[in-house]
């Protein structure tokens, strides 16, 4: 089964797999001081609470082992900032990956959710069959709409989702896309041990967690 690597160094920003149990209080903090900034984009943030900060986690470890999403935190100077996401959309086309993330605000301004998504897109291409990668936010949220922009996907179309409707941004392999430029820099550990690797989905705003 195709998996992308557990964890993914970009200078001095890591992607890494969550560890359910190392990770549990700090993501949990994360996301309790970031609650202003992401309730108007995740109806998740009002039911944040330690259990489902638990339940989120260890449900993200057997999405991870079946092989359908692949959540990261984003990691910067050793601290959580946030949470990224590659995952396939439940019914939806074989051939179509998606890209989720959030960040704490002190991370945002920084680049920080267009490197981890850039990384995203690498690692999606690289899956068999896979033609497009989509990104998908509330069409007010322009601090998401900037990141697909800035890494070359394009408006594709309008969708309903919890809070009435979500804009969708379609980025094809076809496309004058390089895997690796969309991370310059990149270095990836294929099997990191549980103590190398030690949150969630939206950007600023991009999915809640399920």
């Amino acid at each position: 089964m195709e998996m992308p690597p557990r964890v993914i160094e970009l200078d001095d920003l890591t992607l890494r797999r969550f560890d359910p149990e190392g990770d549990r209080a700090e993501l949990f903090e994360v996301i309790d001081a970031a609650r202003g900034h992401l309730r108007p984009w995740m109806t998740w943030v009002e039911e944040h609470s330690p259990d489902r900060t638990a339940e989120f986690l260890a449900r993200r470890q057997d999405a991870w082992e079946a092989g359908r999403d692949f959540t990261f935190a984003v990691v910067l100077g050793g601290a959580i900032v946030g949470a990224c996401q590659l995952f396939r959309r439940e019914g939806g086309p074989d051939g179509v990956m998606e890209i989720g993330y959030w960040l704490h605000p002190a991370a945002t301004g920084r680049g920080v959710a267009t490197r981890a998504a850039g990384a995203l897109v690498a690692e999606a291409f690289r899956f068999p069959g896979v033609e497009h990668v989509e990104i998908a936010h509330d069409p007010a949220n322009r601090a998401s709409g900037a990141v697909a922009a800035r890494l070359g996907f394009t408006e594709d179309r309008h969708r309903p989702a919890g809070t009435g409707e979500e804009l969708v941004w379609r980025l094809g392999r076809q496309e004058d896309v390089v895997e690796d430029a969309a991370v310059p820099g990149a270095v990836v550990k294929e099997g990191g041990a549980p103590e190398d690797v030690v949150a969630d989905r939206k950007s600023s705003g991009s999915h809640p967690p399920k």
